[in-house]
């Protein structure tokens, strides 16, 4: 298989859309939710649980985009890659 970084790049790529999405949506915006209701219930308000689940809602876009970015910049680099041979350096 001559072009295993391009198949590997593409794998990464999806796994970074998946683990995006799952990160963004599960983790944080709807475990913020969950942690936000939690908090208000509690029967001392918990302040902490509805700070943490606010940021954790406030900041889904953000902490989404740094996880897709982290995992689909290396893939984009391995689809990109193109191995340096003795024409190019002479």
């Amino acid at each position: 298989m001559k072009n295993w970084n391009v198949w590997l790049g593409v794998v990464l790529v999806i796994i970074g859309i998946v683990v995006a999405a799952y990160v963004g949506i599960w983790w944080s915006l709807i475990g913020g939710i969950i942690l936000f209701i939690e908090g208000v219930k509690a029967d001392p308000v918990n302040s902490a649980w509805i700070a943490y689940g606010l940021v954790r809602i406030i900041f889904t876009s953000l902490i989404t985009y740094i996880t897709a970015v982290v995992i689909i910049l290396p893939a984009i680099a391995l689809i990109t890659y193109e191995p340096l041979t003795k024409k190019k350096l002479w």
